[in-house]
């Protein structure tokens, strides 16, 4: 009996370690779409621009710490073929997917809409793990998922349909956001089980970037003020690095039904902070409070 209590201890420790993790990750990822925002309204920046500099940095970054703490396993990847292939994969069809189709869908719509259509992410991953095991999901996952989607969309819209902005580009960058979502969830859980995540991450992203960078060289680069500098940092410190950092380690602990369904946080976040940008406020000197009205506390509640 003692060990089956030590079992269920160390099972729910481990638990709690994941959704934290994943948590946290939606967090940051949320947080620095203050940043993001403010720096396609205020500061000039495109799309594709930031999407190159941030998988970059954070990929070199991510790389430098791995190689200190764990040489080892720094190229380890690249000596199994099969490996390297799946690390390519995923670079190109699950990293840089979820990194530029939500911005691409901001971009074309707003970011109620993307919000909304990129939380489709844990529909797609219940399905495949439905039909990868050929088992009916559970009951708890419907719900969870549905609520979910329902409190999403009841924040974002405040009830009201006609509050969306559904051009057809920003619905499909938003569907693609989705889909990118559970690729980027499923596709490395064999790498994370066998290499350092952080290893892992780093090169997933130093691959990604490497389409991005010849627009550095053959386009103008935005002007950019010292403030800018600091919100390209934080987007690539924490709304990067760290937190695909942390939500591609929570697969260790957690399936990928739960961290996508944890990663709801994320909607959340991105969308007060496109309704309310904070990043400018900090850029201007005017840091202000803000104060959730009664609607929109119970839809957060719900989706959380």
């Amino acid at each position: 009996m003692p060990r089956t209590e030590a079992h269920l201890a160390r099972h729910t420790n481990q638990k709690l370690k994941g959704v934290s993790f994943a948590v946290i990750g939606a967090i940051f990822w949320g947080a620095s779409g203050i940043f993001t925002q403010t720096l396609f309204t205020d500061a000039g920046v495109k799309p594709l621009w930031l999407v190159g500099i941030r998988l970059f940095f954070a990929g070199l970054l991510l790389l430098l710490w791995s190689g200190v703490q764990e040489p080892r396993m720094f190229l380890a990847i690249w000596k199994n073929r099969h490996d390297a292939i799946l690390m390519i994969v995923f670079a190109f069809l699950g990293m840089v997917p979820s990194q530029l189709t939500y911005f691409l869908a901001i971009n074309a719509g707003n970011a109620a809409t993307a919000t909304i259509l990129q939380f489709l992410g844990p529909v797609f991953i219940l399905l495949y793990v439905a039909f990868a095991t050929h088992q009916m999901p559970r009951r708890i996952d419907f719900v969870s998922i549905t609520l979910a989607l329902i409190g999403t969309y009841l924040l974002v819209t405040r009830g009201h349909l006609t509050g969306l902005s559904l051009a057809p580009a920003a619905v499909f960058w938003g569907i693609m956001a989705g889909v990118s979502q559970a690729l980027y969830t499923l596709l490395p859980r064999t790498l994370l089980a066998k290499y350092d995540a952080r290893a892992v991450t780093g090169w997933s992203m130093l691959l990604g970037s490497l389409p991005f960078l010849p627009q550095y060289v053959l386009h103008p680069n935005p002007l950019l003020t010292l403030p800018d500098f600091g919100a390209i940092a934080f987007v690539i410190v924490f709304g990067t690095m760290f937190a695909y950092l942390l939500v591609l380690g929570s697969l260790n602990y957690i399936s990928p039904v739960a961290t996508g369904i944890v990663e709801c946080l994320r909607t959340v976040d991105c969308h007060h902070s496109s309704r309310h940008p904070l990043a400018h406020r900090v850029r201007t000197g005017r840091v202000a409070r803000r104060h959730l009205n009664h609607f929109e506390h119970t839809p957060s509640s719900i989706a959380v």
